[in-house]
């Protein structure tokens, strides 16, 4: 999601109250996955009315995770769950490889400032990576500049955006506690890696970006919210401010605002040159944006709509003089390059650099005068390089299948930094020389397992309504496809977002036991631009579900696996998509895992930041949409009676992305439906959030138990 990245039963049985409170569940005696005693839910009479329907919400009271009813239910929710895994023998074992596998050196891409170089690092197990600054590139003179390690015992806080000065002088960097979505941003002298005093607080989706003196940066901020209302407060009027080193907060300079349009958001960039501020305004997780400049040269403030209309998605490139270059999908859903002159901004005026092309772009950059261009080719890179007119110089020559990320810089550079990623080898660095062409290893990590023992195949399968979908399926080599193989299949479909090729070692490890991993490139994501997007969005939404379902068939019937052997994964707007397939074909799969899911469709627009996801799922404002929400959301349609595979919802109590209220809603939900002997557990993590950031010891624990209960799932 952008702040990202997500049929009730009105009948008198469905209204009933049990009045019952939280209980510790009985000890299981027929093993671990005999139909287990669930915690006592208590049903409440709540109903809400929607375009003159009613419409029962009997767990509304899980909504507040801090009553002393919703811990105890917490609480012994987490009994149960620990009772069906601990017992399990692989839980053991697949931490103990985990902890293997994960014990690898990550690195993030290298960047130059004021003739120091800076780049991250993780030496394998460490919960967060590291910053350090050297002298030269080969790593001479190296220190740590930031170990956010040291910032908690649990490794809980975590870097969440920094940016440098242009002459290396200053980093200002982000944290967040407890994986929430606000984050604390400071600024550190690079050359005596102090803290200043500077401490600026309740910033949420928002970077930093310096003038060219160093002597402030830009960023976003909302007003404080009420107190104790911090993780689950609707976050409106955000607000761009400048803010100068040295200063207090409360000195801050307001730059922009629009309290006429509370749902606006705002990112300011600096052009390389430092000339321009070049504000991209938001209205939610829409991709489109407006596009306003300020010019910096001019004294005080004063913001220029350049492009008031709201049609389009416009990303700064780079500028030259008067002119900014920028990526848009306006006249070319795939993506294209033009050049719009600040003097004479007029649409006719404006010049296409790069055309569009039959694959979705997905990034360019201007580096060493040349524009680096970054596209899908379904759902895998492809990336060219252009003259500073926009011809084609050469296609970039890629290591493979995979990812490839990075090619950032600035016009003066000679050469530019890439990581590449596959589905069965973690992200190695390379070194790209612009004159050349030619790309060399900067780093590459040592693993403790053989990468060419495993597959990648790009498969497409044909959708109910008959479109191509494409999907990576991975495996080890010698698999056999008998119809009887372990396979897992993740899925997202949503807020414009591409799935591409990228590693995990938990998924490695589900390789190494035997099991296939295939991702699917639902309708809704971005791997082919505008239209596929939209065609997985509102009333379309229901398309996402059928091309995951359809996915999970074409696995079926070619003989990878059998619907027992089959679970489904996804988080976030991917949770969702996991918890509507199953309630509509709840036969077809042997095991889920929802995580931090939006399950309740009715109510997401009531938390955080949720209001703004309306641009991909519609609104229960609207009486068409509602109804279209209410058809599948998985709290709602959750079938009593029905016979349901084992699911685990995995949700987090510091959750304010997705607020923790959806997975319990959920869960309490279908426990209460389950007719079948397959458990509904849900694991709830503590001092945790939406994911990012999450500690390594933590990725490993969950990871861990995820595994050890698809191994018993689908046995």
């Amino acid at each position: 999601m952008k702040f990202r990245l997500t049929i009730a039963l009105a009948t008198s049985a469905f209204l009933a109250s049990q009045c019952a409170t939280p209980s510790t569940p009985a000890a299981i005696e027929r093993g671990p996955w005999s139909s287990p005693q669930y915690p006592a839910t208590r049903r409440e009479a709540h109903v809400d009315t929607y375009h003159g329907e009613q419409v029962a919400d009997p767990y509304k009271w899980l909504e507040d995770p801090d009553s002393a009813e919703s811990r105890a239910w917490i609480d012994a929710q987490n009994e149960l769950v620990r009772a069906h895994l601990e017992p399990l023998p692989m839980r053991a074992k697949m931490q103990a490889r985990l902890r293997e596998l994960w014990n690898y050196e990550r690195f993030g891409l290298p960047t130059e400032r004021g003739g120091r170089w800076f780049s991250s690092r993780n030496d394998g197990l460490q919960n967060q990576s590291v910053l350090y600054v050297s002298e030269a590139l080969d790593g001479r003179g190296e220190r740590v500049l930031l170990d956010p390690n040291t910032l908690s015992k649990d490794g809980t806080v975590a870097l969440n955006g920094s940016a440098l000065s242009d002459d290396g002088r200053y980093l200002a960097y982000g944290v967040s506690d407890g994986g929430s979505d606000w984050t604390v941003w400071r600024v550190r002298d690079v050359a005596n890696g102090a803290d200043l005093a500077d401490e600026l607080r309740w910033v949420k989706f928002s970077g930093a970006s310096w003038t060219k003196d160093g002597k402030g940066f830009f960023y976003s901020r909302y007003d404080a919210p009420a107190p104790g209302a911090e993780l689950q407060a609707v976050n409106r009027n955000q607000k761009l401010w400048f803010h100068a080193v040295g200063t207090p907060q409360s000195q801050d300079v307001l730059v922009y605002e629009r309290p006429d349009h509370p749902e606006w958001s705002f990112g300011g960039t600096v052009s390389d040159d430092g000339r321009w501020l070049v504000i991209s305004v938001g209205e939610g997780t829409d991709p489109r944006n407006r596009l306003f400049v300020d010019d910096l040269v001019q004294p005080g403030w004063s913001v220029v709509e350049l492009i008031p209309e709201f049609d389009a998605s416009f990303d700064l490139v780079d500028s030259d003089g008067e002119v900014l270059w920028l990526m848009t999908d306006y006249l070319a859903p795939r993506g294209r390059v033009i050049a719009v002159d600040t003097r004479t901004p007029a649409r006719a005026a404006w010049r296409e650099v790069i055309a569009q092309r039959e694959e979705k772009l997905e990034g360019v950059a201007f580096v060493g005068g040349q524009f680096l261009a970054r596209y899908l080719k379904d759902a895998r890179s492809l990336v060219t390089a252009h003259r500073k007119d926009g011809s084609l110089l050469r296609e970039v020559k890629l290591p493979g299948l995979g990812t490839a990320s990075g090619f950032g810089g600035r016009a003066s550079d000679t050469q530019t930094f890439y990581s590449f990623a596959s589905f069965t080898a973690p992200g190695a660095l390379w070194r790209y020389d612009l004159a050349t062409g030619e790309s060399q290893p900067h780093r590459t990590p040592k693993l403790t397992f053989d990468p060419s023992l495993y597959v990648t195949e790009q498969v497409f399968y044909t959708s109910k309504d008959g479109t191509r979908v494409p999907m990576f399926v991975s495996h080890r080599k010698d698999l056999v496809r008998n119809g009887s193989n372990p396979t897992l299949l993740y899925g997202y479909g949503g807020f414009n977002v591409s799935l591409t090729p990228s590693f995990s070692p938990a998924r490695l490890a589900w390789m190494e036991q035997g099991g296939v991993y295939a991702v699917a490139n639902l309708r809704g994501g971005g791997e082919y631009g505008v239209e596929w997007h939209k065609a997985g969005t509102k009333l379309r939404k229901q398309n996402v579900f059928d091309d995951f379902i359809a996915a999970a068939e074409y696995l079926i019937s070619e003989r990878f696996t059998r619907a027992e052997r089959l679970a489904i994964n996804g988080g976030s707007n991917g949770g969702l998509l996991v918890g509507a397939v199953l309630n509509q074909r709840p036969e077809l799969f042997g095991a889920a895992i929802p995580a931090v899911g939006v399950m309740d469709m009715l109510r997401f627009e009531s938390w955080t930041i949720g209001w703004a996801w309306a641009s991909d799922y519609g609104s229960v404002k609207n009486a068409d949409e509602y109804r279209a929400l209410r058809a599948y959301s998985p709290y709602h349609n959750a079938r009593v009676g029905a016979r349901y595979p084992a699911v685990m919802v995995v949700t987090a109590d510091h959750d304010d992305r997705v607020v923790p209220a959806h997975s319990f809603k959920y869960a309490a939900a279908m426990q209460h439906a389950q007719a079948g002997d397959a458990p509904i557990l849900i694991r709830i993590d503590v001092r945790a959030g939406h994911g990012a950031g999450k500690p390594t010891g933590k990725q490993i624990e969950q990871s861990a138990d995820e595994l050890a209960f698809l191994d018993r799932a689908l046995d």
